[in-house]
């Protein structure tokens, strides 16, 4: 194998991912476990967590510096890791990076100020990464990063300007779940698989109307039959993505965008943009890896 020169760590609220990296930060090997930043409690605990995942990484490789991005970094990770205002690059991420000890750094979060409080933990490298791997986005661009709560980052000159969260995948998770809306759909919790209906709904939330009251169709739809009990859920989906998408459409042109994160959560929205009319997206994987190498190249650590 060759020489690995970093160990990536991308920690977030559900699980851990770690990355051996070598020249040029490419992924030599990757573990990954369900000791998320959500499940431990506590200094010992998240110790032993990467101990049980790659305790052998560390003693093979005693030198490597271990940089760590996420929710480890949260009020309730490992230790708070501060917080860098906008607008911010790599450069202002690497100057406040926290160091817990001799080997293990953790990356601070960004904050957007400008009018509600807005943070972000993890997403901020994925971001560094995003432009690492494609500098043309670094002169102007939208990077957005579906997820649980679904990051809108507007990028200028290299640095993130702003940015808006949407809890979209809360959302829909809560109703699919908890609300009156799930008692007409399966109840196995499957995932979407109706794309006519994910259609249906993201037209749906283009029309004027709150998200409160359009929500409630869900329901009166399928009561009335107009939608199948398994179509109910991409219909959901669709209105939800659909607000989010609608209201960062609004005002200023986003740029040349960006999509970062799951390749099945990004094709929905690749699906989502297209019916407002935007030109087809840049389409990333997890770009963290990326990220966490600049992050380090930039503190030299490698």
């Amino acid at each position: 194998m060759p020489d690995a020169k970093l160990i990536a760590l991308d920690w977030g609220s559900t699980r851990l991912r770690a990355f051996l990296l070598g020249d040029g930060g490419k992924v030599l090997a990757t573990r990954q476990s369900n000791d998320g930043a959500a499940t431990l409690h506590g200094a010992e605990a998240y110790a032993r967590a990467l101990g049980d995942l790659i305790g052998d990484w560390r003693a093979d490789h005693p030198a490597l510096q271990l940089l760590a991005c996420g929710m480890v970094g949260s009020q309730y990770g490992w230790r708070e890791a501060p917080y860098v205002r906008c607008p911010a690059d790599a450069a202002a991420l690497a100057g406040q990076v926290l160091k817990l000890d001799e080997r293990l750094s953790i990356v601070p979060g960004l904050v957007d100020d400008a009018a509600q409080p807005d943070v972000m933990r993890g997403e901020e490298t994925q971001i560094v990464g995003a432009l690492a791997l494609h500098p043309e986005l670094a002169d102007e661009a939208c990077l957005v990063l579906p997820g649980t709560h679904s990051k809108w980052a507007r990028v200028r000159d290299g640095r993130v300007t702003g940015f808006a969260t949407h809890m979209t995948g809360e959302l829909f998770a809560l109703l699919r779940q908890h609300s009156v809306l799930a008692r007409l759909m399966p109840a196995d919790g499957a995932s979407p698989t109706a794309p006519e209906a994910f259609l249906q709904g993201m037209d749906a939330a283009r029309e004027e109307g709150g998200l409160a009251h359009q929500l409630f169709a869900v329901r009166t739809l399928g009561l009335f039959k107009q939608l199948a009990p398994e179509q109910l859920p991409d219909y959901l989906s669709g209105l939800l993505i659909g607000h989010e998408i609608a209201s960062e459409l609004r005002g200023a042109a986003p740029g040349r965008i960006a999509l970062v994160g799951d390749p099945a959560l990004c094709a929905r929205y690749v699906q989502a943009l297209t019916r407002f009319g935007q030109p087809a997206p840049l389409l990333l994987d997890n770009t963290a890896p990326a990220g966490l190498w600049r992050l380090a190249q930039t503190m030299k650590l490698i």
